[in-house]
């Protein structure tokens, strides 16, 4: 017999330590959405960051999580009533409060009925915003040698830029994040130098959709793709054009997804990022699932945040430590609001 299921979503707000800017634009507080699925015994919960690059508000995504609340929600039905949303994250939400629910309901944990290995402490990128050459040197130094640092750039001075990071931090790698803002002769004009400057990542430098021009071009430094990537339905348009894919949870819709985007692009030979929006813990951990999986970790989004969540992910010296079972994904986990 099937348990009748209820859905509560809120909105909620963080306060970022430092203004956060990327090439599209700058913001001072990370806006999410928190969905509580519950079967008057057990409840699930999971986080949200709607993307206004992807045309979505906090309005917009709780208006489609409350379409479900229209009918009669069970545990027969709900499956397949998530998967008819469109990948975003609206569906996100949903997914991963149903997969912690399920690990209640059962007893177990969300890597367990997924079938994946416990998750190993793994090194994360920690993030600077775009700024001065200056200001971005001091920011690399206040981070106290990590061992991988994203940057986000747009089209000014990107060596100048790049140059002053390295030289205060000669012992870190670098990832590039160019949110689109890169023209094909930005590329090629700097991709030798950034090479010769610890860069071994390059993310998503051409606009999506606007990414012809790199079918043709052979890169010193691995390219990927994240605005580009959502779902398994864009791998064979990437194949030719990145190495390297960026799994985001409220790109993909939730972990289901993410899962078998996982799986079928390291399948196709592509590399796997793992990243975030700008967040709590809470939206990072059912992705910090695919850990072992990633050659590159981008999930510092708690580090950027003045208060993160109570059971929250632990990080020294640019190591993530595995999640705590107290936050998400286990039968022993806990909704604090």
């Amino acid at each position: 017999m099937p348990s009748d299921l209820t859905i509560t979503v809120a909105k909620q707000h963080f306060s970022l330590q430092h203004v956060f800017r990327i090439a599209r634009g700058t913001k001072t507080q990370a806006d999410v959405v928190v969905v509580t699925i519950s079967d008057n015994s057990h409840s699930g919960w999971s986080e949200a960051v709607p993307y206004a690059r992807y045309q979505e508000s906090l309005d917009s995504v709780i208006a489609q999580i409350n379409t479900l609340s229209q009918a009669p929600l069970n545990t027969e039905n709900i499956t397949g009533l998530i998967a008819s949303l469109p990948a975003g994250a609206a569906r996100n939400a949903l997914d991963c409060a149903w997969w912690d629910l399920q690990a209640k309901q059962k007893n177990t944990s969300v890597a367990t009925l997924l079938e994946l290995s416990p998750a190993l402490p793994c090194t994360t990128a920690q993030t600077l915003s775009i700024d001065s050459p200056e200001a971005m040197a001091k920011a690399v130094v206040a981070l106290n040698n990590p061992p991988l640092v994203k940057v986000k750039l747009d089209n000014q001075d990107i060596i100048l830029k790049m140059t002053a990071i390295a030289q205060a931090a000669p012992n870190s790698q670098f990832i590039v994040d160019a949110n689109e803002a890169w023209t094909i002769e930005d590329l090629r004009h700097c991709c030798q130098q950034l090479k010769a400057l610890n860069v071994v990542l390059i993310e998503q430098p051409l606009p999506a959709g606007h990414d012809q021009e790199l079918i043709n071009f052979t890169s010193p430094i691995p390219l990927c793709a994240d605005e580009s990537c959502h779902t398994r339905a864009e791998l064979d348009y990437l194949k030719s054009r990145y190495q390297v894919v960026n799994i985001k949870l409220d790109k993909t819709g939730g972990l289901t997804e993410a899962v078998l985007l996982a799986q079928a692009a390291k399948n196709q030979g592509f590399e796997l990022m793992l990243g975030c929006m700008v967040g709590s813990s809470l939206a990072m951990a059912p992705i910090a699932l695919l850990a072992n999986e990633a050659k590159f970790v981008d999930l510092d989004g708690p580090l950027l945040i003045s208060t993160d969540r109570e059971n929250g992910f632990e990080f020294n010296q640019g190591v993530m430590q595995p999640l705590s079972a107290k936050l998400w994904g286990s039968a022993s986990n806990f909704a604090i609001f």
